[in-house]
């Protein structure tokens, strides 16, 4: 009788002649705050692999300030018990100087917060710190191609004070996180025209600061029904688009302190969700006809926006680079708006910088 073949033979007889893919090499990305909650909620999210892919091994630094050891240790404790598949290294660390060496990829959380009876100038000088010293250590030991997305808020300026410092590194790798004020505008367009999910929203627009004078626009947005994307503009009734340019806009501005006088703390899961979205679209890219919220650099853009801030703009992303849509028709109304969200961001940099 015929033998059968050897095992490494069936394999091969099995397999074919295919050559396995050979494996990615890992992405080093660093989380700073990662002892907070909204770390603490972002962590499992990134190593699920939703942001840079399923097949995307992750080298992880979880910085945080020394008041936060033990509590990092923790947190490691975690990850190392979750057994992600995507985990090739963990390394927690409270040396804010050597953490960022050789990152591909800083999402800075932490910073400090506001606190009652607290000026907001006082506020930006004392992150303007922070993120200045950060920024440099970016700029002298990260990767040369690092992508930078800070959450911490001030989000829109500190991401500025980051971007200034960090000697060497292009302003256009750095973004800060309005995608949380889109996902936001979202969820109250699926209540107010009873669609089955988000994803039967897109394309609606965040301008400016991440702050309570950002502006909600839905004049691109659209929704899906019965299969088909419609114009929300154009499927709105009278009352709709009163809501749209009134409640709306004061819902998705206002919603972070009523997430807060709710449950007392910030947002942190919705927060670490955005912040996941914001990564997936730009490592990803953004799929044809959709736009999202960014706030980015705002240097040569085409809505009379000063240069020199990061302000939030409707984006497409391909290959690691955003681009900002042009030709958005913008109304007296809308463009009054924005210019009242620029008008912060322009003092809040004079207030944040000496």
């Amino acid at each position: 009788a015929k033998a059968s073949p050897p095992t490494a033979n069936r394999q091969l007889l099995t397999m074919g002649s295919a050559v396995p893919t050979p494996a990615k090499p890992p992405v080093r990305v660093l989380i700073s705050g990662a002892a907070g909650q909204i770390g603490y909620s972002l962590i499992p999210m990134l190593l699920s692999g939703r942001a840079l892919g399923e097949d995307q091994p992750i080298d992880l630094v979880l910085l945080d300030i020394p008041p936060c050891k033990d509590k990092l240790e923790g947190v490691c404790m975690e990850v190392q018990d979750c057994g992600f598949g995507l985990l090739r290294s963990l390394t927690p660390t409270v040396d804010g100087k050597t953490a960022f060496e050789g990152c591909d990829l800083c999402i800075l959380v932490g910073g400090f917060p506001r606190r009652p009876g607290m000026l907001r100038a006082d506020l930006l000088k004392k992150n303007g710190g922070i993120f200045s010293a950060m920024g440099k250590a970016i700029g002298s030991s990260a990767s040369p191609n690092v992508k930078v997305v800070v959450v911490a808020n001030p989000a829109n300026t500190n991401c500025l004070i980051a971007a200034l410092n960090a000697e060497g590194v292009p302003k256009q790798n750095f973004s800060c996180l309005t995608r949380l004020d889109m996902n936001r505008s979202k969820g109250l367009i699926v209540s107010r025209f009873g669609l089955s999910s988000a994803n039967d929203v897109k394309n609606v627009m965040i301008w400016g600061n991440h702050s309570k004078t950002q502006y909600p626009d839905i004049t691109e947005a659209q929704i899906k029904r019965d299969g088909e994307w419609t114009s929300v503009p154009t499927v709105a009734t009278d009352e709709d688009m009163k809501y749209f340019k009134g409640d709306f806009i004061k819902t998705v501005q206002q919603r972070g302190a009523a997430v807060l006088k709710a449950r007392g703390f910030s947002s942190a899961a919705s927060a670490a969700n955005a912040v996941i979205d914001h990564i997936k679209s730009l490592y990803q890219g953004t799929a044809p006809g959709e736009h999202v919220a960014m706030g980015v650099w705002s240097n040569g853009n085409p809505y009379g926006i000063a240069d020199g801030i990061f302000y939030s703009f409707p984006c497409t992303c391909k290959d690691g680079k955003w681009s900002i849509v042009p030709g958005v028709t913008c109304s007296d109304e809308s463009k009054e708006l924005m210019k009242a969200t620029e008008k912060e961001l322009l003092e809040e940099k004079k207030e944040a910088l000496p």
